[in-house]
């Protein structure tokens, strides 16, 4: 329906992904299979469902991966969010981020209003 690889919005959401995974390689150890995990799902989870979204047969239904995926941005602002009072990033690193995801919930919830009816 749509080809995902024209949007920004997808083409910066891979950009994010790549961030928070190269952020999460400093993280301790025995984070593997908890934040550095949850982390990297979340961030993964944006520009897939836009890619899946776009694949699907009508805008309602692409809306709905779009609403998944503006979701996902804010489970992964909760993550940053945490990591910063753990320690794990630092406060120059999460102003960076937390721009980004801003900006992407921004585009994200643009297209659900263009794509909901």
């Amino acid at each position: 329906m749509n080809n995902y690889k024209e949007l920004d919005v997808w083409k910066r959401s891979i950009k994010l992904a790549v961030s928070i995974y190269q952020h999460t390689s400093t993280f301790p150890m025995e984070e593997k299979f908890g934040l550095i995990s949850q982390l990297r799902r979340c961030v993964v989870s944006v520009p897939s469902n836009i890619a899946e979204g776009s694949g699907r047969k009508t805008n309602k239904e692409f809306s709905q991966f779009l609403s998944i995926a503006y979701g996902s941005l804010c489970e992964l602002d909760t993550q940053i969010t945490i990591s910063i009072e753990l320690g794990f990033l630092k406060k120059s690193e999460l102003e960076e981020i937390e721009k980004e995801i801003g900006e992407l919930q921004k585009m994200v919830f643009a297209l659900i209003n263009k794509f909901a009816s």
